[in-house]
């Protein structure tokens, strides 16, 4: 409400006191308006400042993480480096242990490469998983829900595929213990056949006849290996009753010494013939069993080539065969020259 002073009525100084109460109000009026602007004016540079201190302070924790993360990737390849090394003398010396018992060259050399190659990536997969977690807790990411998910996906990839595990495994261990290489002549399952293949996972047999047999490591209930450091060739030589055993035992060493001594068959037999005397009596004939101790894969061509030799220095000392195990187009022997 406003009083009006001015009226000529009034005395004199009421009218000053009035006008001065209205330049008071002015002033004030005034003051505020410039109050009221200057903080409009200075809430804008209050945001921009608390913008910039949150993009320093976000910059900053991003520089911290960033080097956090380069710090650990190089440790975490200096610690590859060491890995590697570790391994390869490792590899070195069970390979130098492992040859001195191998008679196949070589072979010890495979099988410890192919199983460090699997410890390498396991362990080298182990170690960058570690430094991936450790990358996200320095992001600030939570990495306890990861663990737990991978828990959960763990658990149920092993009931999933619980058959490739342990077929991994087993692969693994048979792998380990040397029970069967490439190469070896096994029976697996009751399936004889040459092992073309060995994996962690599988074994594939191939038969005389060509067919191609895989075997899932863990579905293996027996396993036999007819080649394993060494093969044997078991051959009966059966005689007429009329003939004498130590005549022949003696025909049937020079033979086999006679063959040790050819450079093609003497590189693979790893000892002299094994003569173990008479083994058995039929209706037609005495029955000598000998043995020879061949390489791995090596026992049937010896063998072969000494019953092709033995025919020969039978014929040729005029040793008689049982009419059983002669054909019935094929002579009688030649008597021996007085």
């Amino acid at each position: 409400m406003s009083r009006n002073f001015s009226n000529p009525k009034c005395p004199a100084p009421f009218t000053a006191l009035a006008s001065s109460v209205q330049i008071c109000d002015k002033n004030t009026k005034v003051a505020q308006i410039f109050a009221r602007l200057k903080e409009e004016s200075t809430m804008p540079v209050h945001a921009w400042e608390s913008f910039v201190d949150r993009l320093l302070s976000m910059a900053l924790n991003a520089a911290q993480s960033i080097i956090g993360i380069a710090l650990i990737v190089a440790v975490a390849y200096f610690i590859m480096k060491l890995m590697r090394a570790a391994f390869y003398r490792l590899e070195a010396f069970v390979i130098g242990a492992t040859e001195k018992t191998e008679i196949v060259p070589g072979a010890a050399a495979k099988r410890v490469k192919t199983l460090f190659g699997v410890l390498w990536t396991i362990s080298c997969g182990f170690l960058w998983f570690i430094v991936v977690l450790t990358s996200f807790s320095q992001l600030g990411i939570n990495i306890g829900p990861i663990l737990a998910g991978a828990g959960v996906v763990g658990l149920a990839v092993g009931f999933g595929a619980q058959h490739l595990v342990r077929d991994l495994v087993s692969g693994f261990f048979l792998i380990l213990e040397n029970q069967i290489r490439v190469g070896d002549s096994a029976i697996i399952n009751g399936t004889a056949g040459l092992v073309e293949a060995v994996t962690f996972r599988t074994i594939a047999l191939r038969d005389q006849t060509g067919v191609v047999y895989v075997f899932p490591n863990g579905a293996i209930n027996t396993l036999a290996n007819a080649t394993l450091d060494w093969s044997g060739y078991v051959i009966d030589i059966a005689i007429s009753y009329r003939e004498d055993p130590d005549r022949v035992i003696d025909i049937m060493r020079r033979v086999a010494d006679e063959l040790k001594q050819d450079a093609a068959y003497g590189r693979v037999m790893l000892e002299p013939i094994e003569i173990f005397g008479v083994d058995a009596f039929t209706d037609t004939a005495v029955v000598i069993k000998a043995r020879f101790k061949t390489l791995p894969s090596q026992q049937h061509s010896v063998g072969r080539e000494f019953r092709r030799r033995l025919k020969k220095a039978f014929d040729a000392a005029g040793i008689d065969l049982p009419a059983s195990t002669r054909p019935a187009n094929a002579p009688a022997a030649r008597p021996t020259p007085s």
